[in-house]
C-alpha cells in the first residue's frame, strides 16, 4: 500500500496536482520515475516528449542546406529568459551577443487562442468516433500561480524578445572560433553548472546550456574527434549532476560517418531537422499540406532517465510549419487523399459489399 501514491505521482505527466512541484518552481514538471522537465519552449515539442529532462543533453543533427535548427535553439533560449532561467551559450560566430536579438518573444492572449482555435480546426481531420478512442496527452499550458508565464510560450518568431530579458547577469555568451581547444568552454561550462547542483533539497533556479554548430568548420578544433568526443562525454556527466539541461546542435555531415554516430550516441534526447525542396512532387503527392511545409522533424532518441524501459512514441517524424508565419508548429505527417479531388483518404469503393453510396453495408 506504501508504493501506491508512488505510482501515481510517476504514472502521470500531463497534469499534475502535486504542490511539491507548484512550490518548487511553477515552470517545472513532474515526469516518470522522479524525472522534473522543463520546456523544450514549442509547445507541440512538449507534447510530445513532455519537455527535456533536467540533467539530460540534448542534441539536434543540423541540416548543412537550411538553418531550421536555429528554430529550435532560439525557441529553447527564450523559454528560458522569459522564465528567468540562467543561460549560458556559446558559438562559433565572432559576436554571440548579436544572437540574442534574433530570439523571438511570447505571443500576445489573442494570437495564442488564435492558434489553438486553427488547431483545433485541424483535429477535425480525424473523424472524432475514432479520435475518442486515442488517448491524447494533455499539458497543462494555462497560467501559473501569480499570474506568470506559462510553463510553454507561443514564440512570435516575428518579434524580437525585450531586451529586459537578457540584460544583465541572466546571459553568459562565449565564441568558440578562435578557441584552439575546447577546454576553455569546458570550464565556462563547469561554473556555470556548479550554480545548479542536485545537492540541494529543494529547486530553486535551473539553468539552461545552448551550444549552437558544435563541429563547425570554422573552429579550430574541428578535426580533432576523440577531443570534441570527450568534451561531450564530460559535459553529459556535469549536466547529470546539475539542475539544467544542455542542447547541443551539430552538422553530422561535417564529420565523419564513425565520429557522427559515437556523438549521436551521446545524448540522451537525439533530434533531426531536415529541409524539404520546393519541388518535390512526389512528396507533395505523398502528403497532405505540403505547401506548408518548411522542414522535417525526426525524433530518433528520447531521454529515459532513471529507468531502462524506452518510450514508443505513436509517430517519430513530423512536419515544421509556421503558423500566420509566425509561431513555430510541429504536425504528423499525414498521407495525402488516393483521389485529390475527393478530399477523403477512403476510396469510392470502400464498401464490403455494393457501393457504399447506398448508405449500408454487407457484411
Amino acid at each position: 500500500m506504501a508504493s501506491a501514491p508512488k505510482t501515481r505521482l510517476s504514472s502521470s505527466f500531463s497534469r499534475t496536482s502535486s504542490s511539491s512541484s507548484s512550490s518548487l518552481n511553477p515552470h517545472l514538471k513532474l515526469g516518470p520515475n522522479a524525472t522534473t522537465f522543463i520546456s523544450s519552449g514549442i509547445p507541440d515539442l512538449d507534447k510530445i516528449l513532455g519537455g527535456f529532462p533536467l540533467g539530460s543533453l540534448v542534441m539536434i543533427m543540423e541540416d548543412a542546406e537550411a538553418p531550421h535548427h536555429m528554430l529550435l535553439l532560439r525557441n529553447f533560449m527564450s523559454q528560458g529568459l522569459v522564465h528567468r532561467q540562467p543561460l549560458l551559450y556559446a558559438s562559433p560566430s565572432k559576436d554571440p551577443k548579436g544572437f540574442l536579438g534574433t530570439l523571438p518573444s511570447p505571443g500576445s492572449s489573442k494570437e495564442d487562442k488564435s492558434r489553438k482555435i486553427s488547431h483545433e480546426e485541424g483535429d477535425l481531420r480525424i473523424a472524432w468516433q475514432y479520435k475518442k478512442y486515442f488517448g491524447e496527452p494533455q499539458l497543462n499550458n494555462n497560467t501559473n500561480n501569480g499570474g506568470q508565464h506559462d510553463y510553454c510560450n507561443d514564440f512570435d518568431l516575428r518579434k524580437p524578445l525585450e531586451r529586459q530579458f537578457f540584460s544583465g547577469m541572466n546571459v553568459d555568451c562565449v565564441s568558440i572560433l578562435d578557441s584552439p581547444n575546447l577546454d576553455a568552454l569546458q570550464d565556462r561550462c563547469a561554473r556555470f553548472l556548479s550554480q545548479f547542483s542536485r545537492n540541494e533539497v529543494s529547486i530553486s533556479s535551473v539553468g539552461r546550456i545552448a551550444i549552437q554548430s558544435f563541429c563547425s568548420p570554422q573552429c579550430k578544433y574541428s578535426n580533432m574527434e576523440w577531443h570534441m568526443l570527450s568534451f561531450l562525454r564530460s559535459l553529459k556527466g556535469m549536466a547529470r549532476s546539475s539542475n539544467a539541461v544542455v542542447v547541443v546542435t551539430f552538422s553530422p555531415s561535417l564529420l565523419p560517418p564513425s565520429c557522427s554516430k559515437r556523438l549521436q550516441h551521446m545524448a540522451d534526447t537525439l533530434l533531426s531537422v531536415r529541409a524539404i525542396p520546393d519541388e518535390d512532387k512526389e512528396l507533395a503527392k505523398l502528403l497532405t499540406g505540403y505547401k506548408d511545409m518548411v522542414g522535417l522533424l525526426n525524433v530518433h532518441k528520447v531521454a529515459r532517465l532513471n529507468t531502462q524501459v524506452p518510450v514508443i512514441l505513436d509517430a517519430t517524424t513530423f512536419s515544421i510549419k509556421l503558423h500566420k508565419r509566425r509561431f513555430l508548429v510541429l504536425e504528423c505527417l499525414n498521407q495525402a487523399p488516393v483521389d485529390g479531388s475527393s478530399g477523403s483518404s477512403y476510396g469510392t469503393s470502400g464498401g464490403c459489399s455494393g457501393s457504399t453510396k447506398t448508405g449500408t453495408l454487407d457484411f
